[in-house]
């Protein structure tokens, strides 16, 4: 099923879920990023928290771990909302994690401007689909939805905003790439009908 994250900005965040300043350090992910809207290159830090949701940092680190990450395409940006990855681009390696589907953490922080969040398709569906969230107010209707946080960016904030947006929404919303193609193609679908879709390049621990 089509992984999506709602647009519609609905209310104001939970009272009680706490600022994404409060959890205990877990693993920084660095991503090399190319392919920037201004054909530059970057870096993007990802700071893991397992206090915040443990089993979704555990799935962040397998896949890590197994260089799932890298050429995975930006393939979703909606400016002023998130940037959105996850699917591999080799069909073989994406059929090994799509359905590999992980349990729900309760959502322990805010949806804020930067911090890192599974895509869902649903209660119990989070695979390898990851969102940043890119909204400069943060996207705090996302937590009664149960979308949780499961790290922040900690450097390179500047470079997820170069992230290339020109294609828009996906398929059949948008004119923007198909998930289910991906899904199946792979960077053969992508590669060469969005070829100035930002990707990464290769991500690894830094710590």
């Amino acid at each position: 099923s089509r992984r999506q994250v709602m647009g519609a900005v609905a209310g104001a965040a939970l009272a009680s879920i706490a600022s994404p300043v409060q959890a205990a350090d877990g693993k920084i992910v660095e991503m090399e990023i190319s392919n920037l809207e201004d054909g530059s290159s970057g870096i993007v830090k990802i700071q893991l928290k397992p206090e915040w949701a443990p089993k979704g940092v555990k799935r962040f680190e397998d896949l890590t771990e197994s260089g799932f990450w890298d050429g995975c395409r930006i393939f979703r940006v909606i400016p002023g909302f998130i940037a959105q990855f996850g699917i591999s681009g080799n069909p073989e390696v994406q059929t090994k994690w799509r359905n590999a589907n992980i349990g729900d953490d309760p959502v322990a922080v805010t949806n804020a401007r930067g911090t890192v969040v599974f895509a869902t398709a649903g209660p119990n569906t989070r695979t390898s689909q990851i969102f940043i969230n890119t909204r400069p107010q943060g996207n705090g209707f996302l937590d009664k939805q149960g979308f949780s946080p499961i790290g922040e960016v900690i450097s390179g904030m500047d470079v997820v905003d170069k992230f290339y947006a020109g294609y828009g929404e996906g398929a059949p919303s948008g004119s923007g790439p198909n998930q289910g193609l991906i899904q199946s193609k792979g960077n053969s679908y992508l590669e060469p009908k969005f070829p100035k879709l930002t990707y990464i390049s290769k991500a690894t621990f830094a710590n």
